[in-house]
C-alpha cells in the first residue's frame, strides 16, 4: 500500500481501524525542536471520536505512545514513530461488510486490489481513523511552524447549505485562526455552527449522512517556498490532503471559480507596503506558479457524506454474484466535516514545513 509521503519530510501511516493500533514514523525533522505533548494531545482530541453528539460515539483516548525520535522533550534527529492503541472496537458490526460493500466506500476497490485479503473490519486501513496519526504528525510540525511566525488555522465552510463567513483573504489574523481550535465546532460565526449542528442532527434522525466543505489558511509564510511543475505548494498540499479518505475536491484562492472572472478581475495587483512586496487582492491564495507569495495561503476542501449509513442502499454480494441491499450497523459520523477540521490543518503544516526545511528557512 503506497501509505509513505516522501519530500523533505518522509511520512508513512500505518495500521488499521480495528487492529491493536495505528500509527505514524516522521523523519526529516531538524533535532533539537520541542515537542510540548500536552499540546500535542489537545490538537489531537479536537479529531478524537466520542467527544460529541455530532460524532460516532466510539471512545478513543487517541493518546499517542512515542517509541523513539524524542528525547527528553526535543527531537533528536532521528526518525520519530508513535503508535495509537485502538480499544473501542465492535468488529461484529463488520461481518456482512465482507461480503456485500458500502455505497460510496472503498469495500469493494480494496476487495478487488487485494483479492479479499483485506482487513474489512471498520474499514481496515481505509479507515478515516487513521487520519489520527497523520494529526499526529502535522501536530508535531504545527509546533516548529509557531515557533518561527507561522500560524495555522481552518473552519467549517458550509454543512448542508449553512454557510460560515469566509477568512479575510487579505487581512486574515492569527488570533482569529487561533480562536477556532478553541470551538467545539470550529465555525467563524457561532450562529453558523448552531444551524450546521440542528442540520447534522435531523440528518442522523433519519439514518442519512452530510458532506461539507472547509476552509484553511496560513499566515506568516515567507515568499519564494515551493517549486514549478510537480513540486509546488498546491501539488504538495493536495497529495496530503487526499490521504484524508473524505476529501473529494480541493481548489485555492478563488479557485473554480476563477473559471468565470476575465484576468482583469481575477489578477491580484502588486504594491509596495514598506519593503515589501504585497497583493491588493488574494485571488491566487497565495500562490503563483507553485511558489508563496507572501500573502495568506489559503485553500478550501471538499468532504463527501459518510458513505456508512442507517438507510436500506443497494448493493451486491461477492459471494453469489447478485443484486443485494445493505442496511449497514456500526458507530459513525453522521458527518465527519468537523473533525477533519484539524486533520487539514495538519496537511498544511507537514507541506509548509517541508517547503521551509528545503528551502533553508528554519
Amino acid at each position: 500500500m503506497s501509505s509513505f509521503w516522501r519530500s523533505q519530510l518522509d511520512l508513512a501511516i500505518f495500521g488499521q481501524s480495528h487492529a491493536q493500533g495505528i500509527g505514524m514514523t516522521l523523519d526529516g525533522l531538524p533535532p533539537g525542536e520541542a515537542i510540548d505533548l500536552e499540546k500535542l494531545q489537545a490538537f489531537l482530541q479536537r479529531r478524537a471520536p466520542g467527544r460529541f453528539p455530532w460524532a460516532t460515539p466510539r471512545k478513543e483516548e487517541d493518546i499517542p505512545e512515542f517509541i523513539c525520535g524524542i528525547v527528553d522533550g526535543k527531537t533528536c534527529g532521528a526518525p520519530i514513530t508513535a503508535i495509537i492503541r485502538n480499544g473501542d472496537t465492535r468488529s461484529g458490526d463488520y461481518a456482512e461488510l465482507a461480503d456485500i460493500p458500502r455505497p460510496g466506500h472503498a469495500d469493494y476497490t480494496a476487495h478487488v486490489k487485494y483479492g479479499g485479503h483485506q482487513d474489512k473490519t471498520g474499514g481496515g486501513h481505509f479507515s478515516g481513523r487513521l487520519s489520527a496519526a497523520l494529526c499526529v504528525a502535522g501536530g508535531i510540525c504545527l509546533q516548529i511552524l509557531e515557533r518561527r511566525g507561522v500560524s495555522i488555522g481552518a473552519h467549517i465552510e458550509t454543512i448542508a447549505g449553512c454557510a460560515d463567513r469566509p477568512f479575510d483573504p487579505v487581512n486574515i489574523d492569527a488570533p482569529t485562526l487561533k480562536s477556532l481550535w478553541a470551538k467545539d465546532l470550529p465555525t467563524v460565526e457561532d450562529w453558523a455552527a448552531e444551524k450546521m449542528i440542528e442540520e447534522i442532527a435531523r440528518v442522523r434522525a433519519q439514518g442519512d449522512s452530510l458532506g461539507g466543505s472547509i476552509e484553511c489558511a496560513a499566515i506568516g509564510l515567507p515568499p519564494g517556498l515551493g517549486d514549478p511543475i510537480f513540486g509546488g505548494m498546491e501539488n504538495r498540499i493536495a497529495s496530503l490532503a487526499f490521504g484524508v479518505p473524505a476529501v473529494k475536491g480541493i481548489d485555492f484562492g478563488a479557485g473554480f471559480d476563477a473559471a468565470s472572472l476575465w484576468g482583469s478581475e481575477h489578477n491580484d495587483p502588486f504594491y509596495m507596503d514598506g519593503n515589501t512586496v504585497k497583493t491588493r487582492t488574494n485571488n491566487h491564495g497565495g500562490i503563483l506558479g507553485g511558489i508563496t507569495t507572501g500573502m495568506p495561503l489559503i485553500f478550501r476542501v471538499a468532504i463527501k457524506p459518510t458513505p456508512t449509513i442507517g438507510k436500506e442502499q443497494q448493493s451486491v454480494s461477492l459471494s453469489r454474484g447478485e443484486d443485494a441491499t445493505l442496511r449497514a450497523k456500526g458507530r459513525h459520523d453522521p458527518c465527519i466535516v468537523p473533525r477533519a477540521v484539524p486533520c487539514m490543518e495538519a496537511v498544511a503544516a507537514i507541506a509548509i514545513l517541508d517547503a521551509m526545511i528545503e528551502n533553508n528557512n528554519l
